[in-house]
């Protein structure tokens, strides 16, 4: 959570509600500076090619991870995280750094199409690949450190400048690693952070020439909308309600903990994350005893740096903790039962590991994004309601499929409108980095990363034609003759038709 005083943002501890730090609330004006130095900066990043580029990204990464206690340490305390919850979003940065560092000369190499006809075989066809010069990115509160992380690299190795803008809630580890790059690994001063409130994040969408945004639908659209309206290109990931769909010949002790992980990681508080589970009815009842036992052995809680004494830590503000309660007084009124859980702690902002069932898609848990440790569990009678009530839903961001048959997790996944599916898994398909993630329907639009995508898409396309041969006329300029006219016709006809009748220019008969 976090307080304004002057020009400045307080942050919260959602766990024990104190300030860890403070960060400035940047006005429209300063934004625009911010903006103006980093596109000054962008040509001689851009000139340094892949090859250079790639070089100060390996030294960010280094410096990160010999500085990884002091970056955790400040992702631990301003979303009030478990220790263990904290530590995944190191693997993230260095997993995406490696990644793009490795791929990326590839990804952005020049490429030689060949003449797609005989007429054009005076023509040498180049695609070059030029970056947008100043890329906005601008992610949620979740994830401090891996959000950003998700995105960053891959612009700045296809030669963009960037500014981006971190949540309010959660900015600090953020700042530091931008401070990194700046300050200590020696690298170009193309990497900016405007901090503060929601008139910052509208001042990046301005001043950039490409934004990439990662958050709510309702804001996603607001961003969408006003990048179209300055003819930017714009992509977005955003809300999800995950289906979890549990066949009855799953091996279930795997889906009570890809649930327990897939649903409560962080909280619940991921946009991939497992929110709602249905049940084919021979497995059912097995498996809602097993995830209630499972559940409550769960540890709540903020521990102590690098003791691992919990499982998932605080909630990230009031507002999202009574999104939950209000979730979970809805369905208890249309005839939920809540079989453990249910009530918020009297001690910060946490919230049990909470399984309902007698759960259906009047109730908003089932219908509404939730963000939060909520597990609401559906009978099923066989996999066609199991789909059926998957797509029952305006998101299709990712899912899952469990069963002991590879043809059933084939047949069922590929029928959710989804995109990402994961099979006897949950999450995952986000840390396959060669493959592109991004949601359908109201999840988003365009894909966030993975793959080349997740480094061209930060780039313009040149089509670049040059002359083999320079002849004094192209045999379509002018002037028109009826002697071109026939040369052209005939030449048309001939390279350009599939019969020979009308290759010979033959009346149908």
């Amino acid at each position: 959570m976090s307080s304004t005083v002057a020009a400045q943002v307080a942050v919260e501890n959602p766990a024990n509600g104190s300030v860890v730090g403070v960060v400035p609330d940047m006005t429209p004006e300063e934004v625009a500076a911010l903006a103006a130095r980093l596109r000054a900066a962008q040509p001689a990043w851009e000139a340094l090619g892949p090859r250079g580029r790639k070089k100060h990204l390996l030294a960010w990464l280094n410096w990160i991870t010999d500085n990884r206690d002091r970056l955790l340490g400040l992702v631990h305390q301003e979303a009030g995280k478990s220790w263990g919850d904290a530590q995944i979003e190191l693997l993230v940065a260095v997993e995406v750094i490696n990644y793009v560092t490795k791929h990326g000369e590839k990804f952005l190499a020049e490429e030689t199409p060949s003449p797609h006809n005989v007429s054009a075989i005076s023509k040498r066809l180049r695609l070059i690949r030029r970056p947008h010069q100043l890329v906005g990115i601008i992610t949620p509160w979740n994830y401090p450190l891996a959000m950003p992380m998700m995105d960053v690299p891959g612009a700045l190795m296809a030669g963009a400048a960037v500014l981006t803008k971190p949540s309010e809630v959660t900015p600090l580890a953020w700042a530091e690693a931008v401070r990194g790059w700046n300050e200590e690994i020696g690298a170009p001063p193309v990497l900016g952070v405007a901090t503060g409130l929601g008139a910052t994040g509208a001042a990046v969408v301005e001043q950039v020439d490409m934004v990439q945004f990662t958050g709510s639908t309702e804001t996603g659209r607001r961003i969408g909308i006003r990048a179209a309206e300055r003819l930017i290109p714009a992509s977005l990931e955003l809300g999800g309600k995950d289906a979890m769909i549990v066949l009855d010949d799953a091996d279930l002790d795997r889906a009570v903990h890809g649930a327990l992980w897939g649903g409560l990681f962080n909280a619940g508080q991921s946009c991939v994350a497992v929110e709602r589970i249905y049940v084919e009815a021979p497995a059912y009842d097995e498996f809602v005893g097993r995830l209630v036992k499972a559940a409550e052995e769960l540890r709540v809680g903020h521990d102590e740096q690098g003791s691992f004494a919990t499982d998932y830590g605080a909630m990230a503000n009031e507002k999202q903790m009574e999104i939950v309660e209000r979730q979970v007084a809805d369905a208890v009124a249309k005839g939920a039962t809540v079989l453990t859980g249910g009530q918020r702690r009297t001690d910060g902002l946490f919230y049990p590991p909470t399984v309902l069932t007698g759960v259906d898609h009047s109730m908003l848990v089932m219908t509404e994004e939730t963000f939060g440790p909520l597990l609401p569990v559906m009978k099923v009678a066989n996999e066609a309601e199991a789909v059926r009530l998957a797509n029952d839903s305006p998101y299709g961001l990712a899912g899952s499929v469990w069963t002991s048959t590879p043809a059933r997790g084939v047949r069922v996944g590929t029928q959710v409108e989804t995109g990402g599916m994961n099979i006897n898994n949950a999450m995952t398909n986000v840390f396959q980095f060669p493959l592109p993630m991004g949601g359908w329907k109201s999840s988003g639009l365009g894909h966030r990363f993975g793959g080349a995508n997740g480094i061209r898409k930060y780039c313009r396309q040149q089509a670049f034609v040059s002359e083999r041969v320079n002849v004094k006329r192209e045999l379509h300029w002018y002037p028109y003759t009826h002697r071109k006219a026939a040369i052209t016709d005939a030449a048309l006809r001939m390279l350009g038709m599939h019969d020979w009748r009308r290759r010979l220019g033959r009346p149908a008969k």
